[in-house]
C-alpha cells in the first residue's frame, strides 16, 4: 500500500527543514510588526511563547522522538511560561490561538508520518490526522468546545507511539490490523478522560495546582 506516501519525506529532508524554518521566521516577523503597528494585542509573554511553538517543534522533522515529547510539553506549559515570565498573558483569543499552534506542530508529525514506508503505521496517522484537523474546524466555526472531545487529538497519541516502537520495540511496529488495534485502543481509553477533562469539563490543571499545591508552599508566579 503506497498511498500517502511521499518518498522524498523519508528520512530527513534538510532542503524541507530550512524552507519551514525560513516559513516559521516570516510568520513570527509578520506577527511582531502587526504587534509594533497596534494592528494586534500581543504581550511580551504570549509573543516569547508563541515565538518557542513557532521554532522548537522543528525540532520534530530531525528528531522524532525527542522533537514530538518537547513539541507536546511546549504546548501543556504555554500558560506556565507566561505565568513565570510575568510578562503578560494570553487574550480572549487563547482558545483559537492554542488550536492553531497545536495543528502546526501536529502537520510537522504528518509530513514524517508520509515519509514512512510501513503502511500499518502511515494510514491510521494520516487518517486521525484528518479527523482531529475535522474536529478543530468545526470548533473554530461555531466555538462549541464539544467538537474537540468528539475529534479526540488521536494522532499525537499514535504518532509518538509508532516512533516509540521503531527506535526502541521493533517487534511492536504495527504490521497488522492486530497490531493497529490492540494499542490504538489502548490509547484512546486515557485520551478520552484527557479531552473530556480539558475541553468539554474545561478544567484547569494549572490554576489548581497553583491554588493547592504551590501557593501553600509560598510559590507563587
Amino acid at each position: 500500500m503506497t498511498a500517502f506516501y511521499v518518498p522524498a519525506l523519508d528520512g530527513f529532508n534538510p532542503r524541507l527543514a530550512l524552507g519551514l524554518s525560513l516559513a516559521a521566521a516570516l510568520v513570527f516577523g509578520t506577527l511582531i510588526v502587526l504587534d509594533a503597528a497596534d494592528v494586534m494585542d500581543l504581550s511580551t509573554g504570549e509573543t516569547i511563547v508563541i515565538g518557542l511553538r513557532l521554532f522548537v517543534p522543528l525540532l520534530i522533522l530531525r528528531f522524532w522522538v525527542a522533537g514530538g515529547i518537547i513539541a507536546m510539553l511546549l504546548d501543556g506549559a504555554d500558560v506556565i511560561i507566561t505565568d513565570a515570565l510575568d510578562l503578560g498573558g494570553f487574550g480572549s483569543h487563547y482558545a483559537e490561538l492554542d488550536k492553531v499552534l497545536d495543528s502546526y506542530y501536529l502537520a510537522l508529525e504528518l509530513l514524517v508520518a508520509l515519509g514512512w514506508q510501513n503502511a500499518w503505521a502511515r494510514l491510521p496517522a494520516v487518517l486521525l490526522f484528518g479527523y482531529r484537523l475535522a474536529g478543530v474546524a468545526l470548533f473554530e466555526t461555531t466555538q462549541a468546545r464539544i467538537f474537540l472531545f468528539i475529534f479526540p487529538n488521536m494522532f499525537e497519541n499514535w504518532w509518538l507511539y509508532v516512533v516509540i516502537v521503531m527506535k526502541w520495540f521493533p517487534s511492536a511496529v504495527p504490521r497488522g490490523w492486530r497490531s493497529v488495534f490492540i494499542p490504538m485502543l489502548a490509547l484512546l481509553v486515557p485520551k478520552m478522560g484527557q479531552e473530556y477533562l480539558l475541553h468539554f469539563a474545561e478544567a484547569k490543571p494549572w490554576n489548581w495546582t497553583q491554588r493547592h499545591i504551590l501557593e501553600p508552599i509560598g510559590i507563587d508566579f
